[in-house]
């Protein structure tokens, strides 16, 4: 009989869950150099993604995470808990991690999936090939149509975004705050139900 992956989840211990997160990213970063060693032409080409002198990355990047935040905490909030719920997978990785872990955590996530995504997949194939590959690596939620439509949602506003910027700072920006906003939030909430 086949186990759902949140009764997987639910039988390992902490710092397992961890290290296959750190690895799963790992393996993102590194199909994301192989991708980009082959479609880009050369690596200024790749390097042209990314502008540090834009102040959009603090403007559109904060605009766009603080959105999100408010709109899926509203979420929390009027909808049951079923609706929203993953699993309990986001609880076990950041529960019991400290505000110095989550944040490397969610710079690496950030990090990797934005080269990936919008990088190299959404910069050769297109926003709809780079946000339904976004949405199927978010396999835990494809039976939680609440999470699925937010995170198809987000990946395809992300990757307007970058569309509209070409640069690849905002984007990674973005989703930095929204996953270490969301991460805090939840370890807060384990500190506060001790």
């Amino acid at each position: 009989m086949r186990r759902s992956q949140a009764d997987i989840i639910k039988h390992l211990p902490d710092k397992e869950i961890v290290f296959h997160l750190y690895i799963t990213q790992g393996i993102l970063l590194i199909v994301s150099l192989v991708l980009g060693f082959f479609l880009f032409d050369n690596w200024s080409d790749f390097f042209e993604l990314w502008t540090l002198k834009d102040k959009n990355i603090f403007v559109i990047g904060s605009a766009f995470a603080l959105a999100v935040v408010f709109v899926d905490f509203l979420l929390i909030k009027w909808l049951p808990e079923a609706m929203y719920d993953d699993g309990g997978i986001n609880e076990r990785i950041f529960q019991k991690r400290s505000i110095p872990h989550i944040f490397i955590l969610s710079l690496l996530i950030s990090f990797a999936e934005e080269i990936l995504f919008r990088g190299v997949i959404q910069t050769h194939f297109g926003l709809l090939i780079a946000s339904s590959i976004f949405a199927i690596l978010h396999v835990r939620y494809l039976y939680k149509w609440v999470l699925l439509t937010s995170v198809v949602l987000l990946s395809f506003l992300l990757g307007y975004i970058y569309e509209l910027y070409q640069n690849l700072w905002i984007t990674v920006y973005a989703h930095f705050w929204i996953d270490f906003i969301f991460a805090v939030k939840l370890r807060m909430d384990y500190l506060r139900s001790r």
